[in-house]
């Protein structure tokens, strides 16, 4: 992998890769740390655990983007901030689909394609929180988000900030999204790993294309949130 803002490099592809690697989501597991990415819209994140001890490792993220090769632009690294706003090229990429598998090969790292789960795939912002009965709307073009993105089954939440560069937690796992329930199934939390191995359940519908979410935390705390896909 090469950090640079321009390079020329070869990439190999076995698949339309600029279309088939949107809005799917990847696992590579060696000895018990499982290497989780999700490919959403024209977002991405990466996130490393280990599912047997419960412990959240690390995680970064942002835009990715196949013109003119792969790379990908860091608008979150909970390792190092000062990552945040650079520019990773990858010289060896191949991946490889067949009907809903699939293989993908990065920098010597393999990985396997998860199920597709078409159900609010996508990224989404937090853009509306209920408190004390009140319904409180965010600017989601602001640089302080909460980002929600789901693909091939799995979703992951990220509190994040672009011009601080911070970092203020995530979480994530396996979801399923029919007849108005939504179900989180959770792998990872980095504020509190006695959380991993829940499942949350949410009503949840589309109302003008924001997605309306109503449940129990994982303190059992009520939950009402609206969250808007991103587009920027």
């Amino acid at each position: 992998m090469i950090m640079l803002n321009f390079i020329l490099f070869f990439l190999s592809i076995t698949s339309s890769f600029s279309n088939e690697i949107q809005n799917t989501s990847w696992i590579n597991i060696n000895n018990s740390i499982y290497e989780l990415r999700i490919y959403s819209d024209n977002y991405f994140a990466i996130t490393k655990y280990n599912l047997e001890t419960k412990e959240f490792i690390s995680t970064k993220g942002g835009v990715y983007s196949m013109e003119d090769g792969y790379y990908e632009v860091l608008e979150f690294n909970s390792i190092d901030s000062s990552a945040v706003g650079d520019t990773l090229y990858y010289s060896n990429v191949k991946i490889e689909l067949k009907n809903d598998s699939g293989k993908m090969k990065i920098d010597g790292k393999k990985f396997t394609k998860n199920s597709d789960e078409d159900q609010l795939s996508g990224s989404w912002l937090m853009s509306g929180i209920e408190r004390r009965g009140e319904m409180r709307m965010r600017d989601v073009n602001r640089p302080r988000k909460t980002m929600k993105i789901l693909a091939g089954n799995m979703f992951q939440w990220i509190a994040y900030d672009i011009s601080k560069k911070g970092f203020y937690g995530t979480g994530g796992g396996t979801y399923t999204a029919e007849d108005g329930k939504y179900v989180e199934n959770i792998e990872f939390f980095s504020r509190d790993s006695n959380t991993v191995g829940k499942s949350l359940e949410f009503n949840f519908e589309l109302k003008d294309g924001d997605w309306h979410h109503k449940g129990f935390s994982s303190k059992g705390d009520p939950k009402y949130e609206i969250w808007t896909q991103r587009k920027q």
